[in-house]
């Protein structure tokens, strides 16, 4: 048992920590949050490890049984109940995510963690075209929240804790830090930055990606091959690519609302949904006879930036991503968008004199930029995933790519906090998806 003299002393060294706090109240707040970002990066960079081995499993497992593929119907049947009768209270997903840090209310319910992991394998296991940034997202926002409580944290904290779990869900199921740390500050409100959330974004999305790198998984990697001097001509060139990549992107957001908004109007059970979708998804894989626009697509999405593709890749990818999620299969949008914007990137090489790698990675970052409205996070991730070099044409597109794609995004509760364009400062405070 401790003596009287020890517990004075171990009380005078609380005193003196609680006012050194006290008086350097930024240190508090950094310590605070470095502890907070420590076990965000460790359960969630672990998480998202998990989940690209199981990604990668389950991919490899049904290229080599491609029978598979017609028991797509069935499988989504399955998941769609379970959405539908378990699930009712997390199906809005990422919008879930966004409505808490801007309205923090209950706790997101921890079953969002499991019920989208188990969704999302089972797309890519039966051949649903999806991504897998959504699935991160909402395992890492589900498995962050069951800290504000035990934590004690206040609304506004929560919401801070809220966007480190969006750009540590981010930053370590792609392998780029910086970029998710943007995108979990970018995401929410549309040009506004919240800058007290600026440190836990940045710790929580670097701790997240050093854990996922810990546990030995791998991440892809791209290689642009040239990248030319800056000019007035290529300036222009790549500002056209950007209006390209800016239409794709509002083209994407508006086919995914629409067919979204067909499904349930056409048919009110909601796990027929994924049936119907599924049922197309497989007729389409039979008809083409490959599997190259379903799963993540990533060996197609790594040949674009050194291989002619055919033009209309982007367009099948596009299409069958669009009936994937809209029929109410579980996944991202995010590394379809990849491909999407690879591929027409590679496609315009025909007629764009760019070289061909250097399109392939404006358009993998810039069809992005416009269906999510965060051009920033954007360019950094090109010059994480393809070096400095093309940060300037990767910029030029990714910014021109967000003005051109207007009020749209793949999520629909994004809310505007400073408009693209003057004309529209009434939409201020505004949903995308009301507008």
């Amino acid at each position: 048992m401790p003596n009287r003299k020890q517990m004075s002393s171990a009380k005078k060294a609380t005193i003196s920590i609680r006012l050194f706090f006290r008086k350097y109240p930024s240190i508090a707040y950094i310590f605070r949050w470095l502890l907070i970002c420590m076990l965000l990066g460790l359960c969630i960079g672990t998480a998202s490890a998990g989940f690209l081995v199981s990604l990668e499993w389950a991919t490899t497992f049904r290229e080599n049984h491609l029978w598979l593929i017609a028991l797509l119907p069935i499988a989504g049947f399955v998941v769609g109940l379970l959405y539908h009768y378990w699930g009712k209270g997390v199906e809005a997903g990422n919008n879930l995510l966004i409505d808490t840090i801007h309205a923090p209310g209950k706790t997101i319910p921890f079953r969002m963690a499991p019920f989208v992991y188990l969704g999302t394998i089972v797309t890519h296991f039966f051949g649903g075209s999806a991504g897998r940034e959504g699935t991160a997202l909402q395992m890492a926002g589900a498995i962050a929240d069951q800290f504000s409580k035990p934590l004690r944290l206040k609304p506004e904290d929560r919401q801070v804790l809220i966007i480190a779990a969006i750009a540590a869900g981010f930053g370590s199921v792609f392998g780029t830090p910086l970029a998710g740390a943007i995108f979990g500050l970018e995401v929410f409100l549309i040009g506004r930055i919240k800058y007290n959330a600026l440190l836990p974004a940045f710790m929580a999305s670097i701790l997240a990606d050093l854990v996922t790198r810990m546990w030995s998984v791998p991440h892809t990697h791209y290689h642009i091959e040239m990248v030319p001097p800056i000019t007035v001509q290529y300036i222009l060139l790549a500002i056209l690519a950007g209006v390209l990549f800016g239409i794709c992107s509002a083209a994407f957001s508006k086919g995914m609302h629409t067919l979204t908004g067909f499904f349930k109007s056409k048919i009110a059970y909601p796990p027929l949904r994924p049936v119907l979708g599924g049922a197309a998804i497989a007729l389409a894989v039979l008809a083409l006879g490959t599997t190259k626009y379903i799963g993540l697509g990533i060996p197609t999405l790594v040949d674009s930036f050194h291989v002619q593709m055919e033009p209309y890749d982007f367009l099948l990818k596009m299409l069958l991503t669009i009936i994937t999620l809209s029929a109410g299969f579980k996944g991202g949008e995010v590394t379809p968008l990849f491909f999407i914007g690879a591929t027409l990137g590679n496609a315009l090489s025909l007629f764009i004199p760019l070289p061909m790698g250097l399109l392939a990675g404006m358009g993998f970052v810039a069809v992005f930029a416009g269906a999510t409205n965060t051009p920033i996070a954007c360019t950094v991730m090109a010059i994480e995933l393809f070096g400095m070099e093309c940060g300037v044409y990767a910029a030029i597109a990714c910014i021109v790519a967000y003005l051109v794609s207007g009020n749209n995004s793949i999520y629909g509760n994004q809310i505007i906090g400073e408009p693209k364009n003057r004309r529209f400062l009434a939409h201020i405070r505004k949903r995308i998806g009301d507008l």
